[in-house]
């Protein structure tokens, strides 16, 4: 059993919403955490999820001296959804460095999830000069080797995804939010939980999600640029992985971008795909580390 509060997923939406602010990029209502001060920490997340999920590692490393940004894509989260965008990889690398420099960052270390991996992969490798260093959290990088999870399968299919979206509800989503997403669901607030059902779905029903899904990295020239990113490049790189991720498992994406990336280790902590959520504090300190390092 979750753990509840008196709160309402609207609630904890207000208070999410409330904690960050709102700018325009190419005409685009866009949401950002933007907590702190100091060198700058960008977090790019995936799908299905938003800002919210990186909303405790952006807290713990404002606390440790960092401004800590996370920025919500188009079409998820509290962004705007607009039917005329390009929902592919390379476009929202190139969306996200226009709201970083609309924030006036100029270098900053950044942290990559899920399909912001290959988003953050593209970002780097066009920017190498600005970064300070990366860290790579449950994701995949040989994009044209990649084969979705099961669970996510369906939403790449017309008809198929817009009624297994229709299945993602506050009711259904917690179970998949145990299984997939973390080791000890009942320590997260249920209200927690149901509120990326509506972060994921909001006005357009989740579309936009849907079109994303659609629209992923394969061909080999995306794994090129991908590669780009991670190698001898001119600053630090670390992966972090929760290690009983189902979907996205270390053995193969992990060691894969540990090759790849040619580290000499990755950190495994105890969690599954959503991480930010168990292993928060853990994440932050390894920036924080790596920062240091890089620094010193």
């Amino acid at each position: 059993m979750s753990k509840s509060t008196d709160e309402t997923p609207d609630a904890v939406l207000h208070q999410h919403e409330f904690s960050g602010k709102y700018i325009e990029v190419d005409g685009i209502k866009t949401f950002v955490l933007d907590k702190g001060s100091g060198e700058a920490v960008v977090c790019i997340h995936g799908v299905p999820t938003s800002s919210f999920l990186y909303r405790k590692v952006v807290e713990r490393l404002a606390g440790k001296g960092y401004r800590a940004i996370a920025i919500d894509l188009p079409g998820l989260g509290l962004s705007a959804r607009p039917k005329n965008f390009s929902y592919e990889f390379r476009n929202f690398a190139q969306f996200l460095i226009k709201a970083i420099d609309q924030l006036g960052v100029i270098k900053f270390h950044l942290i990559v999830h899920d399909l912001g991996g290959p988003i953050g992969f593209a970002l780097a490798a066009n920017h190498l000069p600005r970064i300070a260093s990366l860290t790579i959290l449950n994701t995949w990088i040989d994009v044209v080797k990649f084969e979705k999870p099961l669970v996510m399968r369906p939403f790449e299919k017309k008809v198929l995804g817009e009624a297994e979206l229709a299945m993602v509800t506050h009711t259904t989503w917690p179970t998949m939010f145990s299984k997939m997403g973390v080791n000890n669901a009942g320590l997260i607030p249920k209200e927690e939980q149901e509120a990326y059902v509506d972060l994921l779905k909001k006005e357009d029903n989740g579309r936009a999600f849907l079109r994303i899904m659609r629209s992923f990295p394969d061909t080999e020239e995306d794994r090129e640029i991908c590669y780009k990113a991670v190698k001898q490049v001119p600053y630090p790189v670390q992966a972090i992985w929760g290690k009983d991720d189902p979907a996205l498992t270390y053995e193969r994406y992990g060691e894969e971008i540990k090759k790849v990336a040619g580290l000499k280790e990755v950190t495994l902590l105890p969690s599954k795909h959503f991480l930010q959520e168990e292993v928060y504090e853990e994440i932050a300190e390894l920036v924080d580390k790596q920062a240091k390092m890089r620094n010193g």
